[in-house]
This record gives structure tokens, C-alpha cells and sequence, in this order.
């Protein structure tokens, strides 16, 4: 398997393991802020931040298809080093509010790792060749 392959494979994985976060947070709020890690969830109007959550999350995944179809793989990686912001602060978002630190390492922080290797990864790969379809001046002076 080609670097190339292996990078699409993971980040199609990625953007759909997104989809699932975000679709299960505006379909089943509450099982989902179970997973994430935090015990004492917001009542009433303070839970409509669940909608927030799986709507940023719906719009990350996105980004990521969409680049992918443009084939715009260097802007992917950058995006993916950006928003390894993210795991990241739902890690310190799990630490600082009653959550365990296997919750906030095991599934935050191994997530953002995952994301920031994929970003590099995208940034490691050479563009493919492109073709030229016009001959170049020497080949026509021959």
C-alpha cells in the first residue's frame, strides 16, 4: 500500500469516526456525553452545547471530504495539524472536569495524536507527476 493510499484510507476512517460523533450527539445527546468522558452533564437549556458539538463536529468531517475530493492533500494536512486542537482540548476539557485521566488520554489525547500523524503523514507525500499536454519549446525547435 502507497503512503498516498494510506493516508486517504485514514482520513476517509477519520472523517467518518467524525460523522459518528456528531450524528450520535444531535440524535442521542445524552448517550453520546456519556462517551466522551465527563460525568455531570448540563440540564436543560445548558444541553442545547450538545448540538454545538455535533454540529462542529459534522462540519470537521466535511472539511475533510471536501478537501480530499478537490485533492487539495497539503491544505488536508495543514487542516489536520490545525484542528488537532480539538482532542486536545477535550482533553484538558475531560481533566478539569471530573473525568478520568484514561478517558482523557485513551480517547482525547491518542486521538490527537492520531490526527497530528495524519496531518504529517499528508505533508510527507510528493505530489504525483503531472503530464504535460503542450510540448515544450526545445521539443518543438527538434
Amino acid at each position: 500500500m502507497t503512503l498516498r493510499r494510506f493516508n486517504t484510507v485514514l482520513m476517509i476512517a477519520l472523517a467518518l469516526f467524525v460523522v459518528s460523533f456528531g450524528t450520535r450527539f444531535l440524535i442521542d445527546p445524552n448517550g453520546a456525553a456519556e462517551g466522551l468522558g465527563i460525568p455531570n452533564w448540563p440540564q436543560g437549556d445548558a444541553a442545547g452545547y450538545f448540538i454545538i458539538k455535533g454540529v462542529r463536529d459534522l462540519a470537521c468531517a466535511l472539511i475533510i471530504f471536501i478537501l480530499l475530493a478537490l485533492r487539495q492533500r497539503r491544505a488536508l494536512g495543514w487542516v489536520a495539524l490545525a484542528v488537532t486542537i480539538i482532542p486536545l482540548g477535550d482533553t484538558i476539557a475531560v481533566l478539569t472536569h471530573g473525568g478520568t485521566p484514561a478517558a482523557a488520554f485513551g480517547i482525547h489525547a491518542a486521538t490527537g495524536v492520531v490526527v497530528a500523524m495524519a496531518g504529517v503523514l499528508l505533508l510527507c507525500e510528493r505530489p504525483l507527476p503531472t503530464a504535460t499536454t503542450a510540448p515544450t519549446r526545445q521539443a518543438a525547435a527538434a
